[in-house]
């Protein structure tokens, strides 16, 4: 932490004090360990949350998924935008829509986040379709023609567009 500082300020950067913070994040201690003081279980960095769980075989490693906070922003972006746009022909919504959520899994889209991915497109369509069905008073959108609206105008599935495996 002393370092870093001049390092960065070669480069012109600076280190915000009050964000900038040394994190113990050790992986847990195996069952046949003494148990040490308690590590930080997660933190938030660059939009993922950075967490230990375990692999296919058992051994801890670090895991990322989507942070709450950005998850939640995008979701009130994108409800914002169905509201203001309802207007426009269905096509033309699921369009930018698609573009929304492949613009969202080039950057979210890395190995272990398929899950944040998969829940983002359930509830774009919760959004899509309360929006859709305050387009008129006269009519109401029920989910069964929503989901027919969706066979004939479908958003992308969730796609792993970084993958840790890919050679």
């Amino acid at each position: 932490m002393e370092v870093l500082p001049k390092r960065l300020a070669r480069f012109g950067l600076t280190l915000h004090p009050e964000k900038t913070r040394l994190v113990d994040f050790r992986s847990p201690p195996r069952a046949d360990q003494e148990p040490r003081s308690q590590p930080e279980r997660s933190f938030d960095l660059l939009g993922f949350t950075h967490y230990w769980g375990r692999s296919r075989k058992g051994r801890w490693v670090v895991q990322r998924k989507t942070a709450k906070t950005r998850f939640s922003r995008t979701l009130r972006q994108i409800g914002q935008w169905c509201r203001r746009n309802r207007h426009r022909p269905v096509a033309e919504q699921q369009q930018v829509l698609s573009r929304k959520l492949k613009g969202h899994d080039a950057y979210y889209g890395i190995t272990g986040n398929a899950k944040a991915l998969s829940r983002l497109r359930f509830e774009v369509q919760r959004r899509w379709h309360k929006w859709l069905n305050r387009r008129s008073h006269a009519t109401r959108l029920d989910w069964s023609a929503f989901n027919r609206l969706l066979r004939r105008y479908p958003l992308p599935p969730a796609q792993v567009v970084h993958s840790i495996y890919a050679t």
